[in-house]
């Protein structure tokens, strides 16, 4: 709190003397310095914004997207508004430059502030304020910004850039990610590494933004928050796998379930959850040998599995023989 209470103070300083303006900077707000990617794929429509900083939890302020209309990111002395009204501002037909004018026209606080905009059109807009604590920059490209902002050197946004450019063939989630990887690799944030997010939606709207968010990742505290943030990503995709194999057993398409099952398992072949419910499907699919030779190991190390299973047959997820499910639960 001490050094909150000290940025807290050197702003005001750095802004004494100005008039009053509609939107001034709050203490709640989070000092979010930091470096960060908005990005959109020009095939899929995906929109990004991805972010490393040292500081507790950044994807709660920094970014933020929304399907079909855009993405911002804002760090430095942190508006959190600029997020919510950014994506409003864009919704209402501004481009992402016109939003950004917008936003920082009645902003005390614009000398301090970092921002990023990007629009379903892929354009883009960035700004970063005069005081920005060195080292601080933005790089723009096609149909994305980097920005960062007390960096180690003045190599971090331009080498976000190179690597984003250099990774087109990634889905956007690992491009962006590789822009990241970059940042950090050429020294990255001067005070170190804390908190890392990746989030990544749909070009367009689609049922509702249960459906549209396609990735969204946080790494509130860690010592190495890049790697931990691959790691989940790598996750993400295996159970996108077991999703796709839920839905293929609600269409009663057995062999494609087992195939995106095994899918999920190879990933992570330690995650019992997925071994568990391709051993169901073999069950279901009257393959209860090779379902017993998953089963068994599962049961040995976690027993209340076996518990779930004699819950599965009463709301019809699991599909055998009285004499098939004795065997299972005997294991």
């Amino acid at each position: 709190m001490r050094f909150q209470y000290l940025l807290s103070s050197l702003l005001l300083l750095l802004l004494v003397g100005r008039p009053a303006a509609a939107q001034m900077y709050s203490r709640t707000d989070p000092f979010a310095h930091t470096f960060s990617i908005v990005a959109r794929d020009p095939a899929t429509g995906e929109m990004a914004v991805a972010v490393q900083s040292h500081w507790f939890s950044v994807g709660t302020s920094v970014s933020w997207a929304e399907a079909g209309v855009g993405a911002v990111a804002t760090q430095s002395f942190t508006n959190k508004s600029f997020g919510l009204r950014g994506l409003a501002l864009l919704k209402s037909g501004k481009t992402a430059q016109q939003a950004l004018d917008e936003l920082l026209s009645n902003d005390d606080g614009r000398d301090v502030r970092q921002v990023a905009i990007l629009d379903n059109q892929g354009r883009v807009a960035t700004h970063t304020g005069k005081k920005c604590v060195d080292m601080a920059g933005h790089q723009q490209g096609n149909q994305f910004s980097v920005q960062a902002n007390m960096m180690l050197s003045d190599k971090v946004w331009p080498a976000m850039a190179a690597a984003y450019e250099a990774n087109a063939k990634l889905p956007l989630a690992e491009r962006v990610l590789a822009a990241l990887d970059a940042a950090q690799a050429a020294g990255g944030d001067v005070r170190g590494r804390q908190s890392a997010a990746l989030l990544v939606v749909r070009g367009t709207a689609t049922e509702g933004p249960w459906a549209d968010r396609l990735i969204d990742l946080r790494v509130d505290d860690s010592a190495a928050p890049l790697p931990e943030l691959h790691r989940l990503l790598s996750l993400n995709r295996a159970y996108d796998h077991m999703n796709a194999g839920d839905l293929a057993v609600e269409k009663n398409d057995m062999p494609k379930a087992i195939q995106e099952y095994q899918a999920a398992e190879k990933m992570f072949p330690q995650n019992l959850e997925m071994k568990y419910w391709h051993a169901i499907t073999l069950a279901n699919k009257q393959q209860v040998p090779a379902a017993l030779a998953l089963l068994r190991p599962i049961f040995k190390q976690e027993p209340n599995w076996r518990t779930l299973t004699q819950r599965l047959p009463k709301v019809g997820l699991l599909t055998v023989t009285d004499a098939e499910l004795k065997q299972i639960l005997a294991l």
